[in-house]
């Protein structure tokens, strides 16, 4: 019994890697308390990396490498069981709502109201639409993945758990916190929209991280949110439509926004028209894809993007200390692994993803937005014909090699600071 209580602690983190995500252009007073250093300007320790260089990514520590063996594969196998289906996961489910709710985050009282609201959960209990077989995997320990409408109804309260496990010093605003950090990062490299540009967010859930860039970008003229999920995108809807207040319907107050506009569909084949859009928004969602999905995404974004446009990617950094440290870690990173079925395929691949990056845009920007996550900004060639090759400037660690913004994020024991 006394392994399966610190299991369920361990298991915490399941919900920790599910959907994070995005305030203001200038840096926000609850990342400055969290000790976020402004970078006002690239580090002279920059690397710069021309595309058809071999060294692009020799400047980061080597991370750990994926554990294989039999004795991996036996763990694989537990966490496959139904114990682990019909025991853990419920337990680590009753850990992370505990969690919320002990950094005064409403989970309870917030997954009530909204469930008792007039919506399609209520009449339609399984949607019918094509998905790839990518998207058919059980993410995030729900046995129907992103397919169903409990994930899609405690995105948002699970994001704003996770929010306050990364920075616990502000209890149940942690995730603006967190996501405030991204933002002053995409903005402290160069990330921008044109008056009455258009944003497209790929891969936006209920569209946590549309709002937000629609407060970042006021200018912006329109925002699409778009999402595989039926389900996580017609939640998303009904809040913007039913703008409940924080603390007394729902976890965050959602003002509607004439601009927004929340829409099914695959980010590898969006139906947008060449050079249409200013900003393609990808925040911490490729960790659930496939790597060669990833680069389709890439592909997609690069067609629909005008000429000096732009990738904003907001991600896991697997070169960052506190994640190579929990790579390392056998047990902890299975049980991650067990509900995010992609991550060892994006952690082998981020090189490859920044090479492509870097050889199809003018330019790819990287830094740390916070102890264990990057921000990246790569902004497409103005002239496509250009044989001028990209560049790659990474500016995650300082001279000594030390990844430049230090982890806040709780111990996989605690449940708040």
């Amino acid at each position: 019994m006394r392994m399966m209580r610190e299991l369920s602690k361990v298991a915490i983190v399941l919900f920790a890697v599910t959907s994070f995500a995005d305030a203001f252009v200038i840096i926000s007073p609850q990342v400055q308390r969290a000790n976020i250093q402004p970078i006002t300007k690239i580090p002279k320790t920059v690397r710069l990396f021309a595309a058809n260089t071999d060294s692009i990514v020799r400047s980061t520590p080597t991370r750990a490498k994926p554990r294989t063996g039999l004795a991996q594969k036996l763990l694989d196998i537990a966490l496959s069981s139904p114990f682990w289906k019909l025991v853990l996961v419920p337990q680590a489910r009753k850990n992370i709502v505990q969690t919320a709710e002990a950094n005064g985050i409403q989970w309870k009282k917030s997954y009530e109201w909204l469930e008792s609201q007039k919506g399609p959960w209520q009449t339609e209990k399984k949607l019918n639409y094509d998905f790839p077989d990518y998207y058919r995997k059980e993410f995030h320990a729900y046995a129907d993945g992103n397919l169903c409408w409990n994930a899609a109804i405690e995105q948002e309260l699970a994001s704003r758990a996770v929010g306050a496990r990364n920075f616990p010093a502000h209890g149940a605003d942690g995730e603006d916190a967190f996501r405030s950090a991204f933002e002053s990062a995409i903005i402290q490299q160069g990330g921008t929209c044109p008056d009455g540009g258009i944003i497209v967010d790929l891969g936006c859930g209920t569209g946590t991280s549309t709002r937000r860039l629609a407060n970042l970008f006021p200018n912006a003229l329109k925002l699409v949110g778009m999402d595989l999920s039926p389900y996580f995108v017609q939640v998303g809807q009904s809040l913007l439509e039913l703008a409940p207040k924080k603390e007394i319907e729902w976890v965050s107050t959602i003002t509607p926004d004439d601009r927004i506009e929340l829409r099914i569909g695959d980010a590898t084949n969006t139906n947008l028209d060449d050079e249409s859009v200013d900003v393609v928004n990808l925040s911490l969602v490729i960790h659930e894809f496939p790597v060669e999905i990833t680069l389709e995404v890439c592909k997609e974004a690069l067609r629909v993007l005008k000429p000096g446009g732009q990738i904003f990617v907001s991600e896991m950094d697997f070169d960052s200390p506190a994640y190579a440290a929990q790579r390392e870690n056998a047990l902890l990173f299975s049980l991650l692994r067990s509900t995010e079925p992609y991550l060892d395929d994006y952690a082998e691949g981020c090189e490859e993803i920044r090479n492509f990056l870097v050889a199809n845009f003018d330019t790819v920007k990287i830094t740390a937005a916070t102890g264990r996550h990057y921000a990246m900004v790569a902004t497409k060639k103005v002239d496509p014909f250009s044989d001028v090759t990209g560049v790659l400037q990474d500016s995650r660690f300082n001279d000594e090699g030390d990844y430049i913004v230090n982890d806040t994020h709780l111990k996989v024991w605690e449940s708040k600071e």
